[in-house]
């Protein structure tokens, strides 16, 4: 296991959202966090099979491109009653880019129809890379209910619609902290955090 010493690191995403959290999280390790964005890095085609095969991907493309190590992750919804769709597809259901993510999440309802099955688990795997090419793997999941129609307006993505287990509000109602505490990503962070920076 390689211990990430670079005191900087390119969060190999575009969403803001994530950055924001990431950097939350990695604050108290005195890691600067700069996004994609920031340093004007491209975007490489997710086609991978796995969560695991997309933030590969993506953080070997930033680390190369940025010339530093790059952390990225790929999360999705996936819901059991629909054999864990949309998972890897979570930002392309529906085209939520195009038509916002309050359309996916009324087709994703749409979609489940009268299942009394409403159980479903977001998925996070991590990648850090560095420019020789070297990558950790880490995966993390958060368990829950599905919820129709959207509460709360924290968050992004599906955040509105998902009941973590063990608590009655949606990752969308949640404080920040609570979130950050239990979610999919600080799961896969948490060991990202013991494996690389411990």
């Amino acid at each position: 296991m390689r211990k990430l010493i670079e005191k900087e690191i390119v969060l190999a995403t575009h969403n803001k959202g994530k950055v924001a959290e990431m950097q939350t999280i990695l604050a108290p390790f005195n890691i600067k966090v700069r996004s994609a964005d920031e340093l004007n890095l491209s975007e490489p085609e997710e086609n991978g099979k796995t969560f695991i095969e997309n933030a590969k991907i993506k953080a070997l493309c930033a680390a190369k491109e940025a010339n530093m190590p790059a952390l990225a992750d790929d999360s999705g919804l996936c819901v059991h009653a629909l054999n864990n769709r949309p998972g890897i597809y979570s930002a392309r259901y529906n085209e939520p880019k195009k038509n916002g993510f309050p359309y996916a999440m009324e087709c994703l309802n749409k979609e489940l129809g009268d299942s009394q099955d409403r159980s479903a688990h977001f998925a996070c795997a991590l990648v850090i890379a560095w420019p020789d090419g070297h990558t950790e793997e880490f995966e993390g999941q958060v368990q829950g209910t599905l919820c129709f129609p959207p509460q709360g307006d924290k968050g992004f993505g599906y955040d509105p619609m998902f009941v973590p287990n063990g608590y009655k509000e949606t990752f969308a109602q949640l404080s920040s902290e609570i979130k950050n505490s239990v979610s999919h990503r600080a799961n896969a962070l948490k060991m990202f955090i013991k494996a690389c920076l411990g």
